[in-house]
């Protein structure tokens, strides 16, 4: 059972910088190359401006991180960028916690992670050290997420089709992803963090759990969320989906 399950996880903030210059090809970089080459053409204008708070809002960041983040995107646009697997690329709280090195090469192609720069990609397609944000307006693309959306749908419909998708994603990167229409070619279980008191659960122990629970459900399949536990946290089945429920 485990084998027909994906895991949707959102990437993270932080990356590891470096990688090589060896290229080969990942399971979207087919279906997405032109998509991507329009977000690409966008981001070469973009990395022209002069205007220092538009940059902050599109890449997400400010200070002296903006330094790196400009030298990671110019290197992009050239396509001179070195690649990482994205699960050694990843290095924030939900991949840390994750744990890919303990997975099997298999078992991290099950892991979908939408992206700004990418549309998405598998935990074991090479990608870049980059900065862009997903729930931003991109020049003539409008916003990347509905613009991901109107490419994804069709390319992960052919991907997932037969398979059981695990939601963990944030509002961010949910937002490019069409569950109502995929809804006819796979089975979409979507799963909350939340506070027992109500509301989203958010911080750094709600990233953990998140990656302690995406790494049980590749491991194990989609059973794990029957009883789920891990340092407070606990599973709850509501109506229409699961709830992953901070300690009290």
């Amino acid at each position: 059972m485990s084998g027909s399950l994906v895991v949707l996880v959102p990437p993270s903030e932080g990356k590891e910088p470096g990688g090589s210059q060896v290229r080969k090809s990942g399971a979207f970089d087919g279906p997405l190359r032109g998509a991507r080459r329009e977000v690409l053409r966008e981001v070469s204008t973009l990395l022209t401006t002069d205007d220092e708070t538009q940059l902050e809002r599109v890449l997400g960041v400010r200070g002296p991180l903006m330094v790196r983040a400009r030298q990671a995107m110019n290197a992009v646009v050239a396509g001179r960028s070195p690649l990482l697997p994205a699960w050694q690329r990843y290095s924030g709280v939900v991949w840390t916690h994750l744990d890919p090195t303990s997975l099997r090469p298999n078992e991290r192609r099950r892991l979908l992670v939408p992206s700004g720069l990418y549309g998405v990609n598998t935990g074991e397609d090479l990608i870049s050290d980059y900065r862009l944000k997903m729930n931003i307006s991109l020049g003539s693309l409008g916003r990347l997420d509905a613009f991901w959306r109107s490419q994804l749908t069709d390319v992960l419909g052919d991907y997932l089709h037969g398979k059981t998708v695990i939601n963990l994603l944030p509002n961010e990167h949910a937002a490019a992803i069409d569950v109502a229409g995929l809804a006819t070619v796979t089975k979409f279980v979507v799963v909350s963090f939340v506070q027992s008191s109500g509301g989203r659960a958010s911080g750094h122990a709600a990233k953990a759990v998140k990656g302690v629970l995406a790494r049980q459900l590749i491991r194990e399949g989609v059973d794990v969320l029957q009883n789920f536990r891990w340092e407070g946290w606990r599973t709850r089945q509501s109506a229409t989906s699961w709830e992953v429920l901070a300690p009290k």
